[in-house]
C-alpha cells in the first residue's frame, strides 16, 4: 500500500472529482459542443469543463502555484518555482469518437523537476501515480517496467506527427525504421496512456517528438519511478513547452535512442 504525500492526495481528489463529470459527457458525446482550434485539433466542452474543475481545486490548495494548461495557457506564471502541469483529456480525439483511450494528466513540477503526477482513465477507473523516491502505482498495486532486452522482441507505441508538423517525412521514417526493427509498434492516441502503459510493462518503450508537455508530465516521473529511463532527444530550446520524448524499460533504451537518431529519410 503507497503512503500519499498531501500533493499526491490533492492531485488524486482533483482528478476524481474531474472524471465524474467527464464520464457523464463520454456517455452523451452526440451532445457535445466541439470548436476546432486548428487542423486536427480539438477542443470540446467536456475540456473546458474538466480543465475547471482542476484549475479550482488546485488553486483552492495553493492560490500562489503556477499552472502550466493545455486550455488556459499559463496561470500565476510569475511562479515558475513551483506549478502544476495539467492536461484535461490527454486524448480527445479518441474521446471525441467513444474510443475510451483517453485520460485525465495532472503532474507537480519544482525548480523544474517533475515531483508527482497523476493519470487516470476515467472509463477504466485505473489511476496511475507517483512521487519522487516513493514508487510508482496502478491503484493500489506497485508497478514496474517491463524486462524486454532487445527492441526486436519489443512491444514500443508512438503517436506519430499532427497534421500541422513540418517534419512529417522524418517522422514517417522514424517510424519505418523502428517497426523493420522491433516486434510491433502500436499507436493508441494517448500520450499519457502509452508512457503508463511503459511504466506497468504493458508497452516497452515510447517516442514521440512535437509533444506538449502536459502530455507527458505526469508520465515521466511515473516511468522513472517504475524503474525506466526518460530522454528529451534533440531539445528545442525555442519552443519550452514542446518535447521529444523516449521512454523506455531502460534495458532497450540505448538501442532504441540510436535507431530514433538514424533519421533515415528517403
Amino acid at each position: 500500500m503507497r503512503l500519499n504525500s498531501p500533493k499526491i492526495n490533492l492531485i488524486t481528489k482533483a482528478c476524481l472529482k474531474a472524471s465524474r463529470s467527464l464520464i457523464r459527457d463520454f456517455g452523451e458525446i452526440e451532445n457535445l459542443q466541439v470548436t476546432t482550434k486548428g487542423p486536427g485539433d480539438f477542443v470540446t466542452s467536456a475540456d473546458k469543463r474538466t480543465e475547471k474543475i482542476l484549475i479550482n481545486e488546485l488553486l483552492k490548495a495553493h492560490p500562489d502555484y503556477g499552472i502550466v494548461t493545455e486550455e488556459s495557457g499559463v496561470i500565476n506564471e510569475s511562479n515558475k518555482k513551483q506549478r502544476w502541469i495539467i492536461d484535461p483529456i490527454d486524448g480527445t480525439f479518441n474521446f471525441l469518437n467513444g474510443v475510451p483511450q483517453f485520460a485525465i494528466s495532472v503532474a507537480y513540477e519544482e525548480n523544474n523537476e517533475i515531483l508527482c503526477g497523476v493519470i487516470l482513465n476515467p472509463v477504466t477507473n485505473e489511476m496511475y501515480c507517483a512521487e519522487k523516491g516513493n514508487g510508482a502505482y496502478l491503484n493500489n498495486s506497485r508497478i514496474r517496467v517491463s524486462k524486454k532486452k532487445k527492441v526486436k522482441d519489443s512491444l514500443l507505441v508512438t503517436g506519430g506527427p499532427k497534421q500541422t508538423s513540418k517534419i512529417k517525412k522524418q517522422i514517417f521514417s522514424e517510424y519505418i525504421e523502428i517497426s523493420n526493427k522491433s516486434s510491433n509498434v502500436r499507436k493508441f492516441g494517448s500520450a499519457a496512456l502509452d508512457m503508463a502503459f511503459v511504466a506497468c510493462g504493458r508497452f516497452d518503450g515510447y517516442w514521440q517528438r512535437e509533444i506538449n508537455i502536459w502530455d507527458i508530465a505526469a508520465g515521466v516521473v511515473i516511468v522513472k519511478e517504475a524503474g525506466g529511463f526518460i530522454d528529451y532527444f534533440e531539445d528545442d530550446t525555442e519552443f519550452p513547452l514542446k518535447k521529444n520524448i523516449l521512454a523506455t524499460n531502460s534495458s532497450i533504451h540505448d538501442e532504441l535512442k540510436v535507431l530514433i537518431s538514424k533519421k533515415v529519410i528517403e
